[in-house]
């Protein structure tokens, strides 16, 4: 049963993300869909990838949301020529002290921006790997710990782009979700250009949540009940993907645990205490879709990885409505 101090770390989540929200809002027109999955995936401890054509706010999205809390923020562009000891850091040999220093690398913030991240070599983006899981890293034998709350948000070009190298699968597998902005609507594009074409809303942006609070939240979103029978669900979802006929690579199980954690940062910015197996369908593309890989034909048949993740929706049995709530549990 949840209990009255969860509860109320719950409400002070509710209201902490929406300052959050409006003042991401504020600067990213037209998009509450993709700030809100934003916070969904900060509150889930994990990491997100913002995939699309360039200029429709991918970076802009990225730097709004570290603006509007108070952590330390580092931004890396990627490029062919950026090296992994570039990201990680790396020891140098100090004459006075007669002993190997280690210097910090860009990864060492809580909030790190990674701009353009299919445009460095496979080998720089694995940099990240390590750091992405286990919230460490580890250079010459040491092992170094991150900040926390630590989020890496991703940026990246198409990857029929020229100059860009597909992120692997074991990267993919890493980012909890991946979003696409989309064109604005042209209203949005309008309101854009009067906000945007005197100075970058970006410059009076403060922040309105501190480290603190988002460690609070994060803590709050853990406490979310999510019953077997919503659990078996997102099991039951992944599962169907590693026997799709159109897929040659179906979801790891650590994508079922992506799921499952942004299903209570959903819920949770609902204002519940419990998860709800609409809060799973409601995020299944998002988590899931970047990490699939279609088979030749159906990619022939323009079959795309997300048209996949919405059938599959179709196809498994929703659980039994009953059962779901824990005793006690209650909207706030």
């Amino acid at each position: 049963m949840t209990t009255y101090d969860e509860r109320a770390s719950l409400s002070d989540l509710t209201t902490t993300a929406d300052r959050v929200r409006r003042s991401v809002e504020g600067v990213i027109e037209g998009k509450p869909e993709v700030v809100r999955l934003s916070l969904t995936v900060l509150l889930a401890e994990g990491h997100l990838l913002i995939e699309d054509v360039p200029g429709v706010g991918k970076t802009m999205l990225a730097k709004a949301l570290a603006r509007s809390l108070d952590c330390s923020v580092r931004r890396i562009q990627f490029t062919p020529d950026l090296l992994p000891s570039d990201i990680t850091g790396v020891s140098v040999y100090d004459q006075q002290r007669r002993d190997f220093e280690f210097k910090p690398g860009a990864i060492f913030a809580q909030i790190v921006i990674g701009d353009e991240i299919n445009r460095a070599s496979p080998k720089t983006q694995s940099a990240l790997l390590e750091s992405m899981e286990e919230r460490q890293v580890t250079v010459d034998g040491h092992t170094y710990e991150l900040p926390g709350p630590f989020m890496v948000v991703a940026t990246q070009n198409p990857v029929e782009m020229e100059g860009t190298y597909p992120l692997p699968e074991a990267q993919r597998d890493r980012f909890m979700a991946r979003v696409s902005m989309g064109y604005p609507s042209p209203e949005a594009e309008l309101r854009m250009l009067d906000a945007h074409a005197g100075f970058s809303p970006l410059d009076d942006l403060q922040p309105v949540a501190h480290a603190h609070e988002i460690v609070k939240m994060i803590d709050a979103v853990r406490s979310v009940h999510v019953a077997e029978s919503v659990r078996r669900y997102a099991v039951d979802l992944v599962t169907a993907t590693r026997h799709h006929p159109d897929l040659r690579l179906g979801a790891s199980p650590r994508a079922t645990l992506h799921l499952v954690r942004a299903a209570k940062a959903a819920a949770a910015l609902a204002g519940r205490d419990f998860a709800l197996p609409d809060d799973v369908r409601a995020l299944a593309v998002a988590v899931l879709a970047h990490r699939l890989l279609p088979t030749a034909q159906a990619q022939l048949n323009r079959r795309t990885a997300e048209l996949i993740v919405m059938d599959l929706l179709q196809r498994t049995p929703l659980p039994d409505p009953f059962g779901q709530q824990p005793p006690g549990a209650r909207r706030l």
